[in-house]
């Protein structure tokens, strides 16, 4: 361990169900953690409970936490235990303190009671929506096999009925990965979320041979499709949704051309700034690294404070930069990427060196395709104007070109309605 102090404020994310879930969906890579606690009834008992709040609150020397719930599916625990949580927090939070609860969800339980209980609380609630039914239903099916679609919009609209604040995480994957505009405008428009983050399914399937060459499934995105994506929505998020729709992707982008730190862990130069905890204490580097190798220990037995100060976790952060391929350190974009997760980083950059992101052509292609729009964004901000003046400013663009193109008689690309030589085509 060593003798640094924890960070201002951490993040440390509670699965009270472990990796249990009332769902089957097929790309999730989490089900399969139930091997690791064989003997396990995957849930938080009240001792721990009170023991993760109390510690957490005590380790954050601000007035601001945040205790962030998710699985498997947390809801599997019932409302009573969110209740309780509720209360213990109340117990050890300082006079001026803040405590934010965030909470993961399939969505599938969602009732009245349990969204009356969140806008009392003011919890940050994620709904895993994939889009529109044709694509969400493709992997996210219960353990019959049954769609979810239908269950999860009416958590929606429950979600909006009681006035809670949500967001929505959708995974891209091969299902919906050529339909980006379909996807975002159904979330924008029909579900009507202001808070979008996209996320990439990349699962490894095979390893080939003795020179470890991987394959993925066909669930997983292809990473120049993955590009395409993020590129089609943001043409058109960033000509009329800037500042009324959040996208999680882009706001980080910016971010990083602003030369702000990031706030998604992914996009940072190190890991290990979002370890979880499991049902029963234990705590990992990260959910996507539970693994005995990446075990930091047990809040039972070691005050949390020293689990994210410990030499485990430095090691764990500082290999995401130190394993950086050549191709990466000399790429023009490696301030805003970072190599991205380190669960992505198994195949081989053109000159053969081993450990490129898996994602590394479509995040190329994403952010230089944003590079002058993020540009002007950023120096928006620095003279403390919105971000959201670029619309008009692309906007004039897009019509001065469309004026260069237009014949006389067509309709004006102004849309007023009049033929271009009545209207902006006059001499």
């Amino acid at each position: 361990m060593n003798d640094e102090k924890p960070p201002r404020a951490f993040h440390l994310m509670a699965k009270p169900t472990g990796s249990v879930c009332n769902l089957a969906c097929r790309y999730c890579f989490y089900l399969c953690k139930d091997t690791l606690y064989p003997d396990s009834h995957f849930r938080m008992t009240d001792e721990l409970l009170e023991s993760y709040i109390r510690q957490l609150i005590e380790s954050h020397p601000t007035n601001e936490v945040t205790v962030s719930w998710q699985g498997g599916e947390p809801t599997l625990m019932g409302l009573d235990f969110y209740q309780r949580s509720v209360e213990i927090q109340k117990k050890y939070q300082t006079p001026h303190m803040k405590v934010q609860n965030t909470f993961q969800t399939n969505g599938v339980l969602l009732d009245n009671e349990w969204c009356e209980f969140f806008h009392k609380h003011d919890f940050l609630v994620g709904l895993s929506l994939d889009g529109p039914q044709k694509y969400h239903d493709a992997y996210r099916t219960d353990k019959r096999g049954s769609p979810t679609f239908e269950r999860v919009q009416r958590g929606a609209r429950l979600l909006a009925k009681h006035h809670v604040k949500f967001n929505v995480l959708t995974a891209v994957h091969a299902a919906n990965v050529d339909y980006p505009l379909e996807v975002y405008r159904f979330l924008r428009d029909d579900i009507d979320t202001q808070f979008i983050q996209f996320i990439p399914i990349v699962e490894i399937e095979k390893k080939l041979g003795k020179h470890r060459t991987y394959t993925v499934s066909g669930r997983s995105v292809n990473a120049k499709s993955y590009g395409r994506f993020l590129t089609t929505i943001f043409d058109e998020w960033v000509r009329k949704d800037v500042g009324c729709v959040f996208i999680q992707s882009f706001d980080v982008a910016l971010e990083k051309w602003f030369g702000a730190p990031p706030s998604l862990c992914i996009f940072a130069p190190h890991c290990g700034t979002a370890p979880i905890m499991e049902h029963n204490g234990d705590v990992y580097a990260c959910d996507h690294f539970v693994e005995t190798k990446y075990l930091l220990g047990n809040i039972t037995q070691t005050p949390i404070t020293a689990l994210i100060t410990s030499e485990t976790l430095d090691k764990f952060g500082q290999e995401k930069k130190d394993r950086l391929p050549q191709y990466c350190r000399d790429c023009d974009v490696l301030f805003a990427c970072n190599g991205e997760c380190p669960k992505n980083r198994f195949i081989q950059a053109p000159d053969g060196e081993a450990g490129l992101n898996y994602l590394c052509e479509g995040y190329q292609l994403f952010f230089h395709h944003i590079n002058r729009p993020m540009r002007i964004m950023a120096e928006l901000l620095s003279r403390n104007a919105a971000p959201a003046s670029i619309m008009k400013v692309l906007r004039e663009e897009d019509l001065s070109r469309a004026f260069a193109k237009a014949k006389r008689n067509e309709l004006c690309p102004c849309n007023s309605g009049r033929k271009f030589k009545h209207c902006h085509g006059k001499k």
